[in-house]
C-alpha cells in the first residue's frame, strides 16, 4: 500500500494539500466535534489537571476515576447497564471476543463486516462461516447448516462504512436460536443512527438486552479518541476476567478521556447538531440521484459512487480537485478494483460545499 500524502485538517471543513486549501468529505468526524471549541477545551484543562498518561494498564495502577466516570456518562447515553473503556474502537472488538473465546460452535459474519471483525473471530476459537450482507435469509440458512445445538455468535457492523446502511437486527433476532449472540461493531452508528444518537440498536428498534453486545469508536461521531464495550455489567465482568488484551494495555490518554465526557454532553444535549446532519446528507444523496447515479438513501451520512471504469474514476478525481474537493478515494473488498469515492458528510458542511460536489461529479449512470 501507497502511503498517502499527508494532510493538514483546518477550518472544520477543509484540509490544506500541499499549499491547497480543499473541502473534505473524508474521515468520520460526523459532528466535527473533533475542533470544537468546548471540546479542546476540555482536553486542555484535562492534560493540566491530570497529566498525558497513566502509563499502566487498568487493571494495575491505571484504573484512573475519570474512566469509570467516562464509563458511567456513556452507559447513560446509550441506555446500558455499563461501558467498559478501551483503548481504540478495533481493538474493542478484540477485546470482548478474547471475553467469549470457547463459548460458541460457529462465528457468522457479514461478508461485508470491518476488518477488525474478522480479526476479533481469531480469538473465539470455533469455524467462521459468513453470510451475505445484510441478508436475514441467508444468514437463517447458514444457521440451519450449523446443526442442531449449534451456538452461534453473529458479527456485524451496525452502521457500514462503504454506504451508511444499517444491519438488520432486528430481522437478525427473529432468524437466530435465542441463545444466540450478536456483537455489533457501531463505530459509526454510534452517535449517528437512532433518535438519540444510540446507534444501530436504537435505529432497529430492538431492546437492549444481553444478547447484543455493542462496540464503539469514540474517534467519529463524539470526535476524540479511544474505544468502549457497551452491554450488560456481567459482560463488562468477562472482560476482565478474560481479556488478555485489556488486562495488558494501557487506556487512552487522561486529557482524550476529559474531552470525550465533553463532546458526548454536547451531543447529547444539541438536537441540532443530528438534524443538521440528517438535513445534509439528504440534500447531498438526492442532488446526486438526480444527476443520475445510483446512490442508496441510506440512514447513515454516507455517499458512495462507484464508477465503472478506471479511465471514469481519473477523470472524476481531477474534476473534484479542479473544483477544490479533496477526492475521497477508497477501497473496499468486493468493490471495483479502481474503488469508489465515498463522501462522509458532516453536519457542518455548508450548502455551497454540497452543491459544488454535485456539480463537480456531473451526470452520472
Amino acid at each position: 500500500m501507497i502511503e498517502p500524502e499527508p494532510l493538514q485538517q483546518i477550518d472544520r471543513t477543509y484540509v490544506l494539500l500541499g499549499a491547497r486549501r480543499l473541502s473534505y468529505f473524508s474521515g468520520c468526524d460526523y459532528f466535527r466535534l473533533a475542533s470544537h471549541p468546548e471540546v479542546m477545551a476540555a482536553f486542555e484543562a484535562g492534560a493540566r489537571r491530570y497529566g498525558l498518561n497513566v502509563a499502566a494498564s487498568r487493571l494495575t495502577t491505571g484504573n484512573h476515576r475519570l474512566y469509570l466516570k467516562l464509563e458511567k456518562r456513556l452507559a447513560r447515553f446509550f441506555g446500558a447497564e455499563s461501558a467498559l473503556v478501551v483503548p481504540t474502537g478495533y481493538v474493542a472488538n478484540l477485546i470482548a471476543a478474547q471475553a467469549m473465546a470457547g463459548d460458541f460452535t460457529h462465528a457468522l459474519l457479514d461478508e461485508a463486516a470491518h476488518f477488525s471483525l474478522a480479526d476479533a473471530a481469531r480469538f473465539l476459537g470455533c469455524p467462521l462461516v459468513r453470510f451475505r450482507h445484510r441478508d436475514a435469509g441467508d444468514l437463517a440458512r447458514v444457521v440451519r447448516r450449523c446443526g442442531r445445538g449449534a451456538k452461534v455468535l453473529v458479527l456485524t457492523d451496525g452502521m457500514f462504512s462503504r454506504d451508511g446502511s444499517a444491519a438488520p437486527l432486528a430481522d437478525y433476532l427473529e432468524v437466530l436460536p435465542k441463545e444466540a449472540v450478536v456483537l455489533v461493531d457501531d463505530a459509526h452508528g454510534a452517535g449517528v443512527l437512532g433518535r438519540t444518537g444510540q446507534g444501530a440498536l436504537e435505529h432497529a428498534g430492538v431492546p437492549r438486552q444481553r444478547r447484543l453486545i455493542q462496540t464503539i469508536t469514540l474517534s467519529k461521531a463524539f470526535g476524540t479518541y479511544g474505544g468502549a464495550i457497551v452491554g450488560a455489567a456481567a459482560f463488562r465482568q468477562r472482560v476482565l476476567d478474560r481479556s488478555a488484551l485489556f488486562m495488558g494495555s494501557t487506556p487512552p490518554p487522561l486529557p482524550v478521556a476529559n474531552a470525550a465526557l465533553r463532546s458526548i454532553t454536547i451531543l447529547a444535549a444539541d438536537q441540532g447538531l443530528r438534524r443538521r446532519l440528517v438535513r445534509n446528507q439528504c440534500y447531498l444523496k438526492e442532488g446526486l440521484r438526480q444527476a443520475g447515479w445510483p446512490v442508496q438513501m441510506t440512514p447513515g451520512p454516507i455517499a458512495s459512487l462507484l464508477p465503472e471504469s478506471k479511465n471514469r474514476t481519473a477523470r472524476l478525481g481531477q474534476a473534484l480537485l479542479a473544483a477544490r474537493i479533496y477526492p475521497p478515494l477508497i477501497k473496499y473488498p468486493g468493490s471495483p478494483a479502481q474503488g469508489g469515492f465515498r463522501f462522509a458528510i458532516s453536519s457542518e458542511h455548508t450548502r455551497e460545499q454540497l452543491d459544488a460536489v454535485i456539480e463537480a461529479v456531473g451526470p452520472g449512470g
